[in-house]
């Protein structure tokens, strides 16, 4: 079997970095004169994340699954300042006025692409993206989380008010989409309902994937009402034809802004509690 790892003895300056990245600990430098080799349990522990790959300057690591050609370069002049950062951040908004222009699938591709680079324990990668695609299909797929709502509110009125279903179906029968805004595509993620990991990882790609969509003329929206109704209405389920092992962990909306934002609000001071 093709070892785990290979070296590059004419690049490698033995200078360990790669042992000490390694998060698994799998890496065996303990003979400084001679290049790093695979430790006797790693064929059984490594989790394939790329650490040692990316983390060496020389380029003289490939692992089985990894060769550094396969990864991009940093472009240390992409990397950005604090400001930047600061105004990458805080001018993300929650988008829920769209113009009537469908969003490009292949955009929508390439935003999933980039947000499948989020973390994941373990580096288990256990998302599993779904697209509603087109304002009709979207209409298609609201209209079940109607029905869900006007059953909450026959069987369950008190809750169904304090949501305010009540005034979504209202707005809904009077012509106005209040549960997807009309956007032009939605956005799932889903993962295994008994998975300890894909829950926050499905919530990180898909807030990678809200970060993102400004970069590229986009605006997004969590859709809370969306995620509720398939976690609680049997209808909406099979419609998306999702596995009994399988459960939504998030619901983004996606089109193009109708309005453009000026500035950045702000926010209460953070609440911090410093164990020294």
């Amino acid at each position: 079997m093709e070892s785990l790892f290979t070296i590059d003895e004419d690049k490698c300056k033995k200078d360990g970095i790669c042992a000490s990245a390694c998060p698994m600990a799998i890496i065996d430098f303990s003979n400084a004169d001679l290049v790093p080799k695979p430790a006797g349990h790693a064929e059984s522990i490594c989790i394939k994340c790329g650490h040692c790959v990316a983390v060496c300057p020389h380029g003289a690591l490939s692992h089985r699954n990894i060769s550094p050609e396969d990864c991009l370069e940093v472009e240390k002049s992409l990397m950005l300042t604090e400001a930047q950062m600061e105004q990458f951040l805080r001018y993300r908004r929650s988008i829920r006025n769209y113009k009537d222009k469908p969003v490009e699938k292949d955009k929508l591709n390439r935003l999933i692409e980039i947000s499948s680079h989020a973390p994941s324990g373990h580096n288990t990668q256990p998302v599993h993206w779904q697209v509603i695609y087109g304002q009709d299909k979207v209409k298609e797929y609201s209209v079940i989380v109607i029905d869900w709502m006007k059953h909450t509110l026959k069987e369950q009125p008190e809750m169904g008010k304090m949501l305010h279903f009540d005034m979504i179906v209202a707005a809904w029968d009077f012509g106005v989409d209040v549960v997807s805004r009309s956007c032009s595509a939605l956005v799932l993620t889903n993962g295994g309902a008994q998975d300890p990991f894909a829950d926050a990882a499905s919530k990180i790609a898909m807030t990678f994937f809200d970060l993102a969509a400004p970069t590229m003329g986009l605006g997004t929206c969590w859709n809370g009402y969306f995620n509720m109704a398939i976690l609680q209405w049997e209808p909406l389920r099979e419609a998306l034809k999702l596995p009994e092992n399988m459960t939504n962990f998030g619901v983004m909306m996606v089109g193009y802004p109708k309005f453009k934002y000026s500035r950045m609000p702000t926010r209460n001071a953070p609440r911090i509690s410093w164990l020294d």
